[in-house]
This record gives structure tokens, C-alpha cells and sequence, in this order.
């Protein structure tokens, strides 16, 4: 039988995606080690969680990551409208760009972002769980929503230009050179994790917030108010 090269090439097309949208960026190996080098851990991995009091499944997420002067990951989440999520529990540790706190909710959109000096790539994925049936374990179902690679920012965010980190963020290209624009309503997610692969021995969160006093902790986050900007003075 006679391979089709064009089937091919689409069916690899359509796995990557299908990697990309459940696992987040793939890194090549080079910067896998730069990063374990530099000290920084980005935990992109969605699981399924059973809540045995409720009795349901749910979605945990980690936020994580931070950066050094010329690279920087980090990994996120927002509710499916780009608001933000409180966190279940913040993660106090002794060390930097590593896990900051941890989230669960019956839907999460992840944002994860690399940073290499001043080139970006940046991933939105949304995640939901399908039932496959009563009394069976449901599956994790993932999309991409918004997948940026390349984007360009020509400001020392990290250091000079340090003033403006939570007020802009990179742009991005297709490959004929046309805008792609991130949807409206992951835009402040976006420059909020602009800021966060700029931030130097990373110790809090830049996208969940604290679970507001008197909420419950039954483990369904409840979206917040949109998240604002953090201009630093």
C-alpha cells in the first residue's frame, strides 16, 4: 500500500496538537537543561482528582515557575472567561521559581508561557472533564484555545524596564507575518504571565488569588473578579 505523505503530515500535525493541548509546550531538551540548571520549576500537568465526600471528580492544577535574567516558564490557570481562580492552598517553600499555589476546579484554562531573553511562546488550553458513563471514571477532555510561538518583546522586563511588567505583553506572528491576537478575554492573563517569566526568584502567585474569607473549601474554585493589572512601582 502506497503511504500518502499529505495524510501523514497532517495525522503527526494533529497529534502534536492533541500533546500540545493535554501536556503543555514541548520543550527541546537543550531547554529542559537550561531550566534545571537555572532553578526552575514549571509544573504545566492538569490531573483528575476524586473528591471522596463530595463524591465527583474534579481538576487540580498547579501554578508554577519563575525566571532568571535569560529565560523564564511559567504555568497558570484562569477560569474559562480569563478571570481569575482562588487558590485551595498557597505552597510557602525555601526555594524560588517553584510551586506557589495549588488550584481545583470542575473547568480549568491553563496559560503557560517560556521565555527565552526577549522571545516568547505562550499556550491556552482549556480542560473539562467527559462522563463516560454512570459510576465510571470521567476523561480529561483538552483544546487549544491560543498558541503563540516566537512572540517578540523588546523590553528588559527582568531588569531595566522592570516598570512596566503587568502592563505589556509580546506580540505574535503567523508564519506570513500576519497578527495573531490573543482572545479579548485571556489578554490580562497573558501580561500578568509576561510578568511572571520576567520575575527573578519568583516566590508568589501572579494569577490565583486568595479564596475570598467566609468561601468554602469544598474544592470547587469560584472565578474572581478579572484579574488586574501589577504595574510595579
Amino acid at each position: 500500500m502506497t503511504k500518502d505523505p499529505q495524510r501523514n503530515a497532517q495525522n503527526d500535525e494533529l497529534h502534536h496538537r492533541e500533546l500540545l493541548a493535554r501536556q503543555g509546550l514541548r520543550f527541546p531538551a537543550i531547554i529542559l537543561r537550561h531550566l534545571r540548571s537555572a532553578g526552575i520549576y514549571c509544573q504545566p500537568t492538569v490531573s483528575i482528582e476524586h473528591q471522596h465526600l463530595a463524591k465527583r471528580y474534579i481538576l487540580r492544577g498547579v501554578e508554577s515557575g519563575g525566571a532568571v535574567t535569560d529565560l523564564g516558564a511559567y504555568s497558570s490557570f484562569t477560569d474559562e472567561q480569563g478571570n481569575a481562580l482562588a487558590w485551595l492552598q498557597r505552597v510557602d517553600t525555601v526555594v524560588v521559581n517553584g510551586v506557589h499555589a495549588i488550584v481545583v476546579a470542575p473547568v480549568l484554562v491553563r496559560v503557560e508561557m517560556l521565555r527565552v531573553q526577549r522571545t516568547y511562546d505562550v499556550l491556552i488550553t482549556r480542560h473539562d472533564l467527559q462522563t463516560n458513563g454512570e459510576g465510571q471514571r470521567p476523561r480529561l477532555e483538552s483544546s487549544i484555545l491560543f498558541y503563540g510561538r516566537r512572540g517578540t518583546l523588546e523590553m528588559e522586563l527582568w531588569g531595566k524596564d522592570g516598570a512596566f511588567r503587568g502592563a505589556v505583553c509580546p506580540a505574535f506572528f503567523s508564519r506570513s507575518g500576519e497578527a495573531l491576537l490573543v482572545p479579548e478575554e485571556f489578554q490580562e492573563a497573558v501580561t500578568r504571565i509576561s510578568a511572571a517569566v520576567c520575575c527573578i526568584g519568583c516566590r508568589h502567585c501572579h494569577l490565583l488569588q486568595p479564596k475570598p474569607i467566609g468561601s468554602s473549601l469544598d474544592g470547587g474554585s469560584s472565578a474572581l473578579t478579572p484579574v488586574a493589572s501589577e504595574v510595579q512601582p
